[in-house]
């Protein structure tokens, strides 16, 4: 396994990693980070899942595979390593953030789905050095990481006391998107989800939900062509793509002042040439 080491000043860095309260300093990655430019979406969820739980796990993912969305998890056993599993038979990318180091896999069942990921060009990254041992205190660390690489956090199944709750946690507080699968109010592995939809997350019951939250039209089968009105719409649409974007960062780069710039995006936005992540974040939106 050939690891490389990405330091938070690194343009290589992940964007919206960079803006959490708390970022890495540094990243271990083996594989290939580029996938994490297209729609991340985590799937997190208990590691005690039902028969049910794993269905809507494979059936959400098969039918946003076709979407380009990059699927990122924790390798856990459960949801986290169906997620991975079903993004891999659809050719769709994912990402696996860990408790450990890159060289102690954990949990060790794991080790070829690892391994795979890497394979079809996605990665595994950690914060920690490459012979860090899993720890009781490593896995709720980690689990920021996941909520901060993505725009938005879908919890598939888990009871009330749970390491998915702390990625929706970290999520809200980020200011990303909370998803959560509804489900039977005498299940204990539908406790946490229940909870989350009563405190704001949004029920997700069939794919065309998150699809809509990301502003992807359902019907899409190809990018369409985004045309300029002015100069300026012309130099953003240099600039900007499907990974998130601030606005601090269009104006150091277009060098177009801000008045301008703000005036630019919001008529792009009208228009439907760009989606506003809120926080100051923008993506193309095709």
């Amino acid at each position: 396994m050939i690891i490389k080491t990405i330091k938070v000043n690194q343009p290589d860095y992940p964007e919206l990693l960079k803006q959490i309260y708390d970022p890495p300093k540094e990243l271990y990655v083996a594989g290939d980070l580029k996938a994490i430019k297209n729609y991340p979406l985590a799937v997190v969820g208990t590691r005690k899942m039902s028969k049910y739980g794993e269905k809507i796990t494979y059936s959400l993912i098969r039918s946003l595979s076709q979407y380009g969305l990059t699927i990122i998890s924790g390798l856990a056993l459960g949801i986290d390593g169906v997620a991975h599993r079903a993004a891999l038979e659809t050719n769709t990318k994912t990402i696996a953030v860990l408790g450990s180091g890159l060289n102690s896999i954990y949990p060790a069942v794991h080790k070829s789905l690892a391994e795979k990921i890497i394979a079809k060009h996605g990665a595994v990254i950690s914060e920690y050095p490459p012979d860090t041992e899993p720890s009781k205190w490593t896995f709720p660390a980690r689990n920021r990481i996941i909520a901060g690489l993505c725009l938005g956090v879908l919890v598939i199944e888990a009871p009330k006391k749970s390491g998915a709750l702390i990625t929706a946690r970290f999520a809200l507080d980020q200011g990303r998107e909370v998803f959560a699968v509804p489900g039977n109010i005498d299940n204990p592995n539908s406790e946490g989800c229940n909870y989350l939809i009563k405190m704001g997350a949004k029920p997700i019951t069939c794919p065309e939900d998150i699809l809509e939250s990301f502003n992807i039209e359902a019907t899409q089968n190809n990018k369409k062509e985004i045309l300029a009105d002015s100069p300026e719409e012309e130099l953003l649409l240099k600039i900007l793509n499907q990974e998130p974007t601030h606005i601090d960062d269009l104006i150091k780069t277009s060098k177009i002042e801000t008045t301008k710039i703000i005036a630019c995006l919001t008529l792009m936005e009208i228009n439907g040439k760009v989606k506003n992540l809120k926080n100051g974040y923008y993506v193309l939106n095709n």
